[in-house]
This record gives structure tokens, C-alpha cells and sequence, in this order.
């Protein structure tokens, strides 16, 4: 077992550099796409949230290689910095400064016992100590500096073998979940996909609000709720993670007092609101469970009570995900070219059609039918992970 720094088995290529004036949202000729954050999941999306910049802002090396990993850098979300993905194959693409390519020499490091190494909770509880008050973010030469314990090659290979077995293992439950979100969005699609052949009226998010004072809100900012008031149990405090795989989730367990939540309670996230993320991964969105204890939101959600009369949670969870007037909107609409933001009012104004509520009703009963038969499948994905888990740590303290 030796220590090495990360930059001796491996370049670490900073992203492309460029203004919010240089990016477009659509290919055109003299132009190369670069991914943006959401392309960051399990595998690397290179096909789906780029801008694309002018090539002569991209340098060769900043290509995407086979077996690059690609890590979000820079969020303002500390749950995000560190997140990485590995690429499979050669591409004509590049990512944004908000990442870093981090390119293994395969005769140091082996790819695959790399990338699983920086997604290994050893690895991630070195990134939550990364700097920046608001913005989170990890510097390249940090990056390079972090020293990790690696054994010989083969064993990495070994080792690498059993845990990318473990992985396709929870990735295939992962792909049953996504086979019945395919057929949801089919079936959203087929219901609502085009309202201007319905007659439907087009009104805002805004308008299907409930008609009442802070129906749409975004959490506390600044010194209005500190880093440093979060206690170990009290009241629950809702941000990105709990929205981000687009449904609701528990995530990194945040508190506060009942005392600091007198002061905050016009925050408060009630029963079947719809969150969307605002900052950071922008866009991903969740409707809050019935049995929600006492909790409010962060300022990096957006939290919405709707006018029940008008709008089914179930709709508009469905409608901010699958339908693309609304997908358009909110690419068009997103601020930052470095790191996606959105804002109350662009939210206020995404175009939505009033859909009869009967027509509502009757797509909330599927949705909560498959929601019970995925149930399972969820579950099981849960375990994997958890198993999937306690072997990266085993594998990591060297007893795998």
C-alpha cells in the first residue's frame, strides 16, 4: 500500500471557462456542446443539458475521454461537490468550469477502482470540508493535492471487479425504477401532452397557487438562518436532496429548534406542496408526503401550495418533469453559465394549461397505483445500496 497524491496517477483537466453571453441553448454550426451539472449521474449523460460555445473555446485535452472522470466541483449545494461520473467512451464533448476531468494513468490507477474510490463515503467526507460560504467548491489544485492509499495494481483490479459487480447488481433495480418512469411520462404525455388542441386555457404556477399569502415561497437567506444554528434533532429542515432523484427522499438530517422555528415558521413546508430546486442541480422536484413532521425549506427550493380546485400535486410534480413546453422554459429561463439558478419569479411564471380537474383525478389514481408496485422495487434498490456501501467501505479500509 503506497500514498500518492491524486494528480501523480492522474491529469486533472479544468473545465471550459466562458460567460453566460457566449453559451447558447442550441447547436449550430462552429459550435461544441458542453455538459452542465445534471449530466452527472450514475453514468455520465453526455446527451441531455448542454450548452453549446464556440470550439475555439475548447481546448483538445478538454475533450471527454473514455474513462475520464468527470466531478462537480463547484454548487451550491455541499451534497453535490464531489459527485462524479465515469465516461465509457471517447466523446466530442467538454464540461463546464463548474467540474474537473480527472484523466487515471491506467499504469498507476485502475479507472474503475478510481472512480469508485471518489464516490466512496471516505472520499465524500473529505469534500463536505470543502470551502466557500455559498458556493461550495473544491479547487483544482486541492484536488490534485488529496492524498489517497492505493494498493498494488492488480489488487485495485481485484478489488474494482467485485465492487462494479456490486454496482450493476443495484443498477439493474435502479433500471426497473426507470422502466415505470418511462411509462409514467408515456402515459402523461399521451393525457397532456398537447393542450393547445384541447382548448385548454394556459395560465402560470402562480395562478394554480393557493390564493393565499407565502403559497410560494423559497427559504430563509443569509443571516436569517446560519450554518452554525443546525442542532442535532428538532425541527426538520428540507433542502436540494430531498427533491433531487425527484422524489421525495430523506436526505442529510438538518434541525433547528422550535425556538429558531418560531422566527422561521412562515417557511413552513405543508403536506402535498411541490418543491423544485432552485439552485444547483435546478429543476428537480418532489411533492411533500402527507405524513410530513414539522419542517421548513431552505433558499435552495422552491416550495408550492397549490389551489387543490385547479392543480393535483401529482400533476404539476409531473408536468415541471415530463412536459417540454415546461422542460423549454425552465432550460430557457435558467440563470448562470456556470452554475444554474433559478429564481421565484421565473418559477411564478412557468406556463401551465388548466386541466380539468377530472382528467387530474384520474391520472393521480395511476400515479399512486404504480407508486404502490414500486414500491418493492425501491425498497430493494435501498438495500442494494446499502450493501453496495458497506462493501466500498470494507474495500477502502483494505478488508475486501
Amino acid at each position: 500500500m503506497s500514498t500518492v497524491a491524486l494528480k501523480d496517477v492522474s491529469e486533472i483537466v479544468r473545465g471550459v471557462t466562458f460567460s453566460k453571453a457566449e453559451g447558447s441553448e442550441t447547436e449550430t454550426v462552429g459550435r461544441m456542446p458542453v455538459i452542465r451539472a445534471g449530466s452527472i449521474q450514475r453514468t455520465l449523460l453526455v446527451n441531455e443539458g448542454q450548452i453549446w460555445v464556440e470550439e475555439s473555446k475548447i481546448k483538445e485535452h478538454q475533450l471527454i475521454r473514455k474513462n475520464d472522470i468527470i466531478m462537480c466541483t463547484s454548487s451550491g449545494s455541499a451534497d453535490l461537490v464531489g459527485k462524479c461520473a465515469i465516461s465509457t467512451n471517447d466523446h466530442r464533448v467538454s464540461f463546464g468550469a463548474f467540474c474537473a476531468g480527472i484523466r487515471p494513468n491506467p499504469n498507476k490507477v485502475s479507472p474503475s477502482y478510481l472512480y469508485h474510490f471518489l464516490n466512496s463515503p471516505k472520499f465524500r467526507n473529505w469534500t463536505k470540508n470543502s470551502s466557500g460560504a455559498n458556493i461550495k467548491n473544491i479547487r483544482a489544485s486541492e484536488l490534485g493535492d488529496f492524498k489517497l492509499e492505493l494498493p498494488p495494481l492488480d489488487e485495485q483490479k481485484r478489488i474494482a471487479a467485485i465492487l462494479d459487480k456490486a454496482d450493476s447488481v443495484r443498477r439493474k433495480r435502479q433500471q426497473a425504477i426507470d422502466l415505470a418512469d418511462d411509462f409514467l411520462r408515456s402515459v402523461f404525455l399521451d393525457m397532456f401532452g398537447v393542450p393547445q388542441t384541447k382548448g385548454w386555457e394556459i395560465t402560470t404556477v402562480e395562478k394554480v397557487a393557493e390564493r393565499t399569502k407565502g403559497s410560494m415561497r423559497t427559504g430563509p437567506f443569509g443571516s436569517q438562518l446560519l450554518h452554525s444554528e443546525f442542532v442535532e434533532k428538532g425541527i426538520a429542515v428540507l433542502g436540494i436532496d430531498n427533491a433531487v432523484e425527484n422524489k421525495f427522499k430523506w436526505g442529510k438530517h438538518r434541525f433547528i429548534t422550535e425556538e429558531k422555528y418560531q422566527q422561521l415558521k412562515r417557511y413552513t413546508v405543508k403536506p402535498d406542496d411541490v418543491i423544485i430546486t432552485i439552485m444547483g442541480t435546478c429543476g428537480r422536484c418532489a411533492v411533500v408526503p402527507e405524513d410530513i413532521p414539522t419542517s421548513i425549506n431552505t433558499k435552495h427550493i422552491c416550495c408550492i401550495t397549490l389551489d387543490k380546485d385547479k392543480c393535483l400535486p401529482s400533476f404539476l410534480h409531473s408536468y415541471f418533469l415530463y412536459h417540454p413546453v415546461c422542460q423549454k422554459y425552465l432550460a430557457t429561463n435558467t440563470k448562470g453559465a456556470i452554475m444554474a439558478g433559478l429564481n421565484m419569479g421565473i418559477v411564478k411564471g412557468i406556463p401551465v394549461p388548466l386541466v380539468p380537474l377530472s382528467l387530474q383525478v384520474k391520472y393521480d389514481s395511476i400515479v399512486r397505483r404504480l407508486n404502490e408496485l414500486t414500491e418493492g422495487s425501491s425498497e430493494h434498490k435501498e438495500n442494494g445500496n446499502s450493501l453496495f456501501n458497506s462493501l466500498s467501505q470494507k474495500a477502502f479500509a483494505g478488508e475486501l
